[in-house]
């Protein structure tokens, strides 16, 4: 999984940076928050830690603008403002969690831990994928807020990849599960889908692993 942390003081975000890595998280920074947006417009971030005090916007400039858009990616305010209404205002506008500096960093890691393992707000049963979230009640699916169009054999695939997150996948496995198939080594199926969801959302979205199958980014 990998976190994107927004943060412009060095010290902190190096601290960060080193403590989550060493617990097995890819780590990305960024010190503003217009590159916060900017790389939030696109898959693969599954949490998201922001500052508020940045040098271009406030932090909640930031998460407000995120939630426009219509990411569910979850959000760990981090800040020095300790009064109760300025962690409402956080959590009003969106975030999941509110954590005042300073703080341990077996504390934020706990957070971050229950943070992921939440599901988005909303139907029950909605997926989180990064950017893209998966609603298998109305069949709908959203990358960073924009609404994305899937037939109902790539919205079976998708589904598949989000039931198992991080997990590489086999062609065998992906055919049990989205077209009911449980072996056909003639069929390409899986290899035509994959590039169809790609197609619609982004290149990236899904890793080939190179004789094991493929794999979901988030």
């Amino acid at each position: 999984m990998t976190l994107l942390i927004v943060e412009d003081e060095d010290r902190l975000a190096s601290f960060l940076n080193k403590g989550l890595r060493a617990h097995s998280y890819e780590v990305e920074w960024v010190q503003t928050g217009q590159n916060a947006l900017g790389r939030l417009l696109h898959p693969g971030i599954s949490l998201v830690i922001l500052d508020l005090g940045l040098p271009d916007m406030d932090g909640l400039e930031v998460l407000q603008g995120l939630r426009e858009r219509g990411s569910a990616v979850p959000v760990l305010v981090l800040s020095a403002r300790g009064r109760v209404d300025d962690r409402v205002t956080g959590l009003n506008l969106g975030a999941d969690d509110y954590l005042g500096k300073p703080f341990a960093f077996e504390e934020l890691l706990a957070r971050v831990r229950a943070n992921l393992r939440r599901r988005p707000a909303g139907s029950p049963g909605v997926l989180q994928a990064g950017g893209i979230s998966i609603d298998p009640l109305r069949r709908e699916v959203t990358v960073d807020g924009r609404a994305v169009s899937l037939s109902a054999r790539e919205f079976s695939l998708l589904k598949a990849f989000a039931d198992h997150p991080g997990q590489v996948l086999s062609r065998q496995e992906l055919l049990s599960m989205a077209w009911d198939i449980n072996f056909d080594p003639n069929t390409n199926l899986v290899d035509v889908y994959i590039g169809y969801l790609r197609r619609k959302l982004g290149e990236p979205t899904i890793t080939t692993i190179r004789g094991a199958g493929y794999r979901l980014q988030t």
